[in-house]
């Protein structure tokens, strides 16, 4: 388990964009996304990233990488038609914050913590059935146990969704920042918001990644469009 997270981590980033499908965007294709991006490398101090494109109408866009140094952003082809330039950058300078607070690394570990107590919890309500008293089994136990092994994942899952929100939050305020034009940002949530397709091609291990949440459910990793919108209004 460990040497999987271990390799997980370590390729992370080539991990994600295959996932998706996408492909390395040549900048001879897409000069102005690869212009942003370098113009957000000198503004942040950061490495350049490598780009690559996602085939899909949803703007939208994700950062990943084991840290700065070997990180990928990946922006849909959706992103690149439906934003301006200034939208663009915002979003482009808001996944380039992720990079720089290795948060791709950060949610890796709160997930394998996640995996972690949930075996834990299994463990012990396995260990509370094997025991025995003669006829008589530790019910008291391992009623104790069913209810951890339940309800342990689902509050570490909880967490994890808090932290995750709180990140986001962080990401905008910081890629704010770098292009010191909250209105782009700003621009690119609003259009989000009116958008209403939704991704199907997308494993929900990597949704959190994204963006915005690119199933628009309730139970999302990302905090709601409004009120990242009316924190962005407020700086």
């Amino acid at each position: 388990t460990f040497c999987v997270i271990f390799d997980y981590l370590l390729h992370s980033g080539k991990i994600a964009v295959a996932s998706v499908g996408a492909k390395k965007a040549s900048r001879q294709d897409y000069k102005q996304y690869y212009d942003l991006v370098e113009g957000l490398t000198i503004a942040s101090g950061l490495p350049m990233p490598e780009l690559y494109i996602m085939n899909s109408p949803q703007i939208n866009a994700f950062a990943s990488g084991r840290d700065p140094k070997h990180a990928v952003i990946c922006v849909t082809d959706g992103a690149l038609e439906k934003l301006d330039k200034r939208e663009l950058e915002g979003v482009l300078a808001h996944e380039m914050s992720h990079i720089a607070n290795y948060d791709m690394k950060y949610m890796t570990l709160v997930a394998v913590m996640v995996g972690m107590i949930a075996i834990a919890s299994e463990i012990f309500l396995r260990s509370l059935w094997f025991k025995s008293d003669g006829e008589n089994k530790h019910v008291a136990l391992i009623v104790i146990g069913i209810l951890l092994a339940i309800l342990a994942p689902i509050v570490v899952q909880l967490v994890q969704m808090a932290i995750s929100r709180k990140r986001e939050f962080m990401a905008d305020a910081s890629g704010v920042k770098f292009t010191r034009y909250p209105q782009g940002l700003i621009g690119a949530l609003k259009k989000i918001q009116k958008e209403n397709y939704v991704e199907k091609k997308v494993s929900k291990a990597v949704a959190p990644l994204f963006f915005s949440n690119p199933f628009k459910n309730l139970a999302s990793t990302h905090p709601p469009l409004d009120e990242r919108i009316r924190i962005l209004e407020n700086m």
